[in-house]
């Protein structure tokens, strides 16, 4: 099984694509320029969790919401919010009212954080290694492979999807691990869980019970052998 350095370095990475686009506005460090290439990218990602997780584990043990703010500082400008949530939704993005899918977002990815975001304290520096990147620039699909290295020594594949946006940045969609895709994983919940109580009404368990609902829903559908 994967460890919690492995889903959670991979899951805060992959969690805040889906984050509403409010969110980018607030988050004011590890800006990229129009330059950056995506492998920089995830190098300068590394880089952040080196410097501002790994070397303050000790203050951000007790301090979960200055984790999280961190967390949305150092991945999220990096994420094609409105691309990775309208994947995630799948087909139920084009049933789905502007409000919808904006609530679901900020709903969806703060229970992802907030499940996840404890599992970046065992995070040490150079747990994540970047791949040299390799074949050519796409600018609709490009991937950036990395290694996990969790606390038992193992190894993990952790890949990140990019593609170029109309402003001409690269900026990632969706994580995979160990060939199983994030957007892939959580659309095959998500549709479930709305085909079962509806769009408004998952949307309203996220917000009210956060990532109780979410774990809820992923325990379900692995029972229902949902991959």
């Amino acid at each position: 099984m994967l460890r919690h350095l492995a889903i959670a370095t991979a899951i805060a990475l992959g969690s805040v694509a889906i984050a509403a686009p409010a969110f980018a506005q607030d988050a004011s460090s590890a800006q990229t320029s129009n330059a950056s290439t995506p492998e920089v990218v995830v190098q300068g990602i590394v880089h952040d969790l080196n410097t501002q997780i790994a070397a303050h584990k000790a203050e951000l043990q007790n301090d979960k919401p200055k984790l999280v703010t961190l967390i949305n500082q150092i991945f999220l400008p990096h994420f094609d919010t409105d691309w990775a949530s309208i994947l995630v939704l799948g087909m139920h993005a084009r049933e789905a009212t502007p409000e919808q899918r904006a609530r679901f977002a900020k709903a969806f990815y703060t229970s992802l954080t907030n499940r996840y975001a404890e599992g970046l304290l065992n995070y040490s520096q150079g747990s994540v290694n970047v791949l040299p990147f390799q074949g050519e620039l796409n600018d609709k699909y490009t991937v950036v492979k990395t290694q996990v290295t969790t606390d038992d020594k193992k190894q993990i594949a952790v890949n990140y999807v990019f593609h170029k946006t109309a402003d001409g940045q690269w900026k990632a969609y969706d994580v995979i691990i160990e060939g199983i895709s994030y957007i892939t994983n959580y659309r095959n919940q998500v549709d479930a869980e709305i085909k079962k109580e509806g769009l408004d009404k998952l949307i309203a368990d996220l917000e009210t019970q956060g990532d109780k609902a979410l774990q809820q829903m992923e325990q379900e559908n692995k029972g229902n052998g949902a991959k």
